[in-house]
């Protein structure tokens, strides 16, 4: 944490490894899973801003006919949709069941065009902007605009809009690498009630195409939020509509109550009072909460390693831990700015 009186402060807590015990890195790297959807919206909207896409244009307008086939349309899904979830799209996406299949499939890699072909077998779940259910293949989609508008990928994008201009030395694409730099953490992964802890560690990840696939610390990941909601990323009509939102769905109201989404953005209400901004993650083995403060000046971020919940009431249990955490952090602690656990 960075106090507002400029001293800096970093809790962590546990091991980084069950077997050598050694203790937890301050400075530890992590993959910060569907965080990165927060760094893929910002560059979307600073397009938006250069005034080199719009947020109504139809996706068929960027990528003609990749949306399309069992009632899927491109031409009524806007961009707009996809940042905020409301596209209809089903998503389709791998996951890990066992350790069986953990093993046999962690350095499998998908193609954006294999992921949202995956998705084009469904149905959508609901027509465009009629309803709300968060989309990894909506941000898939968003990563393929980047490239279409710019000519360069999403992650190159990112690296020359956000992690460059900011000074965020630890915040990367690993590509197709399974491995972590040092420091870092292990982290394991329980796959049924009652097993054993599973070494998750070493995987390519279960997104790289803009959904999720990003490496970064929790300086870093502090730093990129208080500078987004500072105003030093977008212009104040971009940044205006990032942070207009709607209810999240039920299910989600059960784990994140009184969310809203915005525009790659979620708000959290404050025991204290007003709203948080933030945007969760978690990947086969880790787990991230941030939080930052509507003026930037105060955030927060939570990283935790090794995923035990046996159940949803489990899960449940962890969400809210975590919730308290960011909560504490930002009502009780003075320009509270980086927390590890």
């Amino acid at each position: 944490m960075i106090t507002s009186d400029g001293r800096n402060l970093t809790a962590t807590s546990g091991v980084a490894d069950v077997a050598t015990r050694r203790p937890v890195s301050p400075n530890g790297h992590f993959r910060i899973a569907s965080v990165t959807k927060a760094f893929v919206a910002t560059v979307i909207l600073q397009l938006a801003g250069d005034g080199r896409l719009s947020l109504d244009d139809t996706v068929e307008r960027w990528l003609p006919g990749v949306v399309s086939g069992n009632g899927n349309d491109g031409r009524t899904i806007t961009i707009r949709r996809l940042l905020q979830h409301t596209s209809g799209i089903h998503d389709d996406y791998p996951d890990y069941t066992s350790a069986e299949d953990f093993y046999r499939h962690r350095y499998d890699v998908y193609t954006a065009e294999q992921t949202v072909a995956r998705a084009m077998r469904h149905r959508p779940d609901f027509q465009p902007g009629e309803d709300w259910s968060y989309s990894n293949t909506g941000y898939v989609l968003l990563g393929m605009i980047i490239q279409r508008v710019t000519g360069h990928s999403w992650h190159e994008e990112v690296r020359d809009r956000i992690t460059r201009p900011l000074g965020l030395h630890h915040t990367f694409w690993p590509g197709t690498s399974p491995t972590l730099p040092r420091p870092h953490a292990e982290t394991y992964q329980r796959f049924q009630p009652g097993g054993p802890l599973v070494d998750v560690t070493e995987q390519v990840g279960s997104g790289t195409n803009g959904e999720a696939g990003l490496v970064s610390t929790t300086a870093d990941v502090n730093r990129f939020f208080r500078a987004l909601l500072g105003g030093r990323l977008l212009p104040e009509a971009q940044l205006a509509q990032m942070k207009q939102t709607m209810p999240v769905s039920g299910e989600y109201q059960r784990f994140m109550p009184g969310a809203r989404d915005g525009l790659g953005l979620f708000s959290r209400p404050l025991s204290c009072g007003g709203v948080y901004w933030g945007h969760e993650g978690g990947d086969s083995g880790w787990i991230t909460a941030d939080g930052v403060t509507a003026d930037g000046r105060r955030s927060v971020t939570v990283s935790l390693s090794g995923v035990y919940a046996d159940s949803p009431d489990d899960v449940l249990r962890v969400e809210q831990a975590e919730s308290k955490l960011v909560d504490d952090a930002l009502c009780t602690a003075p320009g509270t700015d980086r927390t590890q656990s």
